[in-house]
């Protein structure tokens, strides 16, 4: 039986052999990474610094009996994953939401966190999650950041329009629409040289902004014709209401789409799927569950809208639910759930859309 001590070294580990059973929980942060080894169900804890060679130097003794590494998904990325998963490390990423959580959690710090993790994954209680790589998770930054920037510009178009109400000005015709028209009579109105400097600039921020987004849009457009992209890309977009912006948005957060066993699996993961309890005779379905990338679920159901008018079969299946529900939005969320899945099958077959098989 080994015999460790808290302060743990490269030396400490040498007496491990593939006789022994290891498994590593790590929490990981910007400057340090703290490590939780069970050998043989005993726990050694210890604090390394964020860098890849002193994580893997400290490691690498546990090599021949370590049965898993996993952290938890966060701010640091999945660089340290894809390197150990280059040095042929078993190593998970974890869905932070999908680890068990005690009903008395207690105590919570770094070194409690890691040597859960590590226990958790022992018993096989952690639900992994797919790594992308390098180039996925850089073409995935592209069309994210053009989600960023609209947010952004839906955030300077509404300071203009607190602006313009608590001053009691009125709104050029328009307006609503931000139309060229519009923007160009607030520049045009007579104000206070404070106010007329305050609107300017907010003016002057909407201008920046649209000239970004339309940079960025043309940067995805030409990541839709890399090679890698461009007949999937082709493919989804023959389905009624997916344009390049729903279609590459799909392909990047929807990568790898063969690891994806059934279709619940990818409403799920893009969170289209509603929470269920049952007990007995009742049955109750819920809001949706609280996962997947809300700006690719909000695309969705903005395209299921184009589909229920440019498809008449699609219309009629929406015109059935909104009967069952009684309710349009919980309609079109289902819709937007159909079409989640009519893509994933497109990309999985490698076909074009088809009405029948929809």
């Amino acid at each position: 039986m080994h015999k460790y001590g808290r302060k743990i070294g490269k030396s400490k580990f040498e007496g491990v052999s593939d006789q022994d059973v290891v498994y590593i929980g790590l929490d990981v942060h910007k400057n340090s990474v703290h490590s939780a080894v069970r050998i043989n169900g005993q726990v050694v804890t210890t604090v390394m610094p964020a860098e890849i060679e002193s994580i893997t130097a400290t490691l690498e003794p546990l090599r021949p009996a370590c049965r898993k590494i996993v952290y938890e998904a966060g701010p640091t990325g999945f660089g340290l994953a894809r390197v150990l998963e280059r040095m042929r490390w078993p190593v998970e990423v974890i869905a932070p939401g999908k680890t068990p959580k005690p009903a008395n959690e207690g105590s919570k710090t770094d070194r409690l966190d890691c040597r859960y993790l590590a226990e958790c994954s022992e018993k096989s209680m952690l639900k992994r999650i797919a790594i992308p790589t390098e180039q996925e998770e850089a073409d995935r930054q592209v069309v994210r950041t053009r989600n960023q920037l609209i947010k952004k510009q839906r955030r300077s178009k509404q300071q203009i329009l607190s602006l313009l109400l608590l001053y009691g000005l009125k709104a050029p015709s328009g307006l609503q629409y931000w139309t060229q028209e519009s923007i160009a009579a607030l520049r045009d109105l007579c104000l206070c040289r404070e106010l007329r400097f305050s609107l300017d600039i907010l003016l002057d921020e909407l201008d920046y902004l649209k000239g970004l987004i339309r940079r960025i849009e043309e940067e995805i457009r030409q990541l839709a014709q890399a090679k890698r992209y461009a007949r999937k890309e082709a493919h989804l977009r023959t389905h009624p209401g997916v344009g390049p912006t729903v279609a590459m948005k799909y392909l990047t957060e929807v990568f790898q789409p063969r690891r994806f066993a059934h279709p619940g699996q990818v409403a799920r993961y893009i969170g289209l799927a509603p929470r269920v309890s049952g007990s007995g005779d009742r049955h109750w379905e819920g809001p949706l569950l609280k996962a997947g990338q809300g700006d690719l679920r909000a695309l969705l159901v903005q395209a299921a809208w184009q589909w229920v008018r440019r498809d008449r079969r699609a219309a009629a299946i929406y015109r059935r639910l909104v009967r069952n529900t009684g309710c349009k939005q919980i309609a079109i969320v289902g819709m937007a759930r159909r079409m989640a899945v009519n893509l994933w099958c497109m990309l999985v077959r490698d076909q074009d859309y088809h009405p029948l098989a929809a």
